[in-house]
């Protein structure tokens, strides 16, 4: 990778909050493009969230500036249409018809900047569902994959904002086709991603597993796996080791190395399909054999082997994770109470390289005077929207 970041150049505004919108701006940002994040007087809401939302805004906002501005106010709106006017991109996740309402829609956009990238993230794509309200939650539980989960213990949201994260991320690779084709046209135009087609994109392999094997698809605590081996083992001290055998070549190695020369030279278990049929016999075999080994012993010969293996971590455990910080895999950032930690980044390398931390999670307002400036206010004309309100942070 060369000096210039691959996005450097790019102005983005951003109208975002919660997770989706701000994890495409994320994207965008770590990449180089400079992402001004256009928030309330009293800031993003996201700022305030606590409990499972208190690591919603420190995880998705970095590198990104920050002007406070009241939208409502004719000063307030007449600052925001002049940094519209200087964008290549304009990204928002309101409600349906909110941006229009507000005058900083699609239309607005395009009459002031002709070749603007105009981004909504939303629930639902246009269609019959395009006017619910659309959060992660819901659509994992209309979309299949809240079902997928639970299984037998009834339908269990994912562990994670997949749907949110997944969303803004295809939303970026939206506008990077839109800023590929715009070098080609001169144009710019509208795209937008959502969180219910995001779903069914993860649903895709279940729904064609349904039509390949003509049977209902069963969910992850119900299914058949696909190995006869691919579980999850508790070893000596009670903790357990997830240990997968997924090739011929792999239940070789494994069988000789645990001296289950038997199982190898069992004419009933020379390919996969034979081995998970018999999985019910195999289990209690290899049960047995970790049960006897300590947590770490069974990880590093399985390391040693080849085979696929791994701890059950916590969250917290990755900050400490090895890998991810020789690698680089975690970068600086300050939580919104002043305490300093890491953060997982872009899981991408480019020429080398890792996408790390330029801004910090911005304050409110931070960059107010500096983006306004860069649009042709003068000082008096910022102090004068400061002194009347219009903008904070300044």
């Amino acid at each position: 990778m060369s000096a210039r970041l691959p996005l450097e150049g790019i102005r983005v505004v951003e109208f975002c909050h919660v997770v989706m919108g701000p994890t495409c701006g994320l994207i965008l940002a770590d990449m180089g493009a400079e992402v001004i994040k256009v928030e309330p007087l009293d800031g993003d809401h996201t700022r305030k969230l606590v409990a499972s939302g208190a690591g919603f805004f420190p995880t998705y906002n970095r590198n990104k500036k920050s002007i406070a501005v009241d939208l409502k106010s004719a000063k307030g709106r007449e600052a925001v249409l002049k940094l519209i006017a200087s964008a290549d991109v304009v990204s928002e996740n309101f409600r349906p018809g909110a941006m229009d309402k507000l005058g900083f829609g699609y239309e607005c956009a395009k009459a002031i900047k002709p070749d603007v990238i105009y981004c909504s993230l939303k629930g639902f794509l246009p269609g019959p569902y395009d006017h619910r309200t659309g959060l992660d939650e819901v659509v994992q539980m209309m979309g299949g994959l809240a079902y997928m989960t639970g299984g037998r213990y009834g339908p269990l949201r994912a562990g994670a904002s997949v749907n949110d994260v997944m969303g803004g991320m295809f939303g970026a690779i939206a506008i990077l086709g839109a800023l590929h084709q715009r070098r080609e046209t001169g144009q710019g135009q509208y795209v937008q991603s959502a969180l219910f087609e995001n779903n069914a994109f993860l649903m895709a392999q279940h729904m064609m597993e349904g039509l390949m094997t003509g049977k209902p698809v069963s969910p992850m605590p119900d299914r058949i796996r696909a190995w006869a081996l691919y579980d999850n083992f508790k070893t000596s001290e009670g903790e357990l080791v997830f240990v997968g055998v997924v090739t011929d070549t792999q239940w070789k190695v494994f069988c000789e190395a645990f001296g289950l020369t038997d199982l190898l030279d069992d004419p009933t278990l020379k390919t996969n399909p034979q081995r998970v049929e018999a999985r019910p016999r195999i289990m209690p075999i290899v049960s047995e054999i970790f049960s006897k080994m300590t947590k770490q012993a069974l990880m590093d010969k399985c390391e040693k082997l080849g085979l696929p293996f791994a701890p059950i971590a916590r969250p917290e455990d990755l900050f400490d994770d090895p890998h991810l910080n020789a690698s680089g895999g975690l970068a600086p950032v300050t939580l919104l109470n002043g305490r300093t930690t890491k953060v997982p980044i872009l899981p991408i390398e480019m020429d080398g390289k890792r996408f790390g931390t330029r801004l910090d999670v911005p304050k409110i307002g931070e960059h107010t005077r500096e983006v306004l400036a860069s649009v042709g206010y003068a000082t008096s004309e910022i102090d004068a929207l400061a002194s009347d309100h219009v903008i904070a942070g300044a």
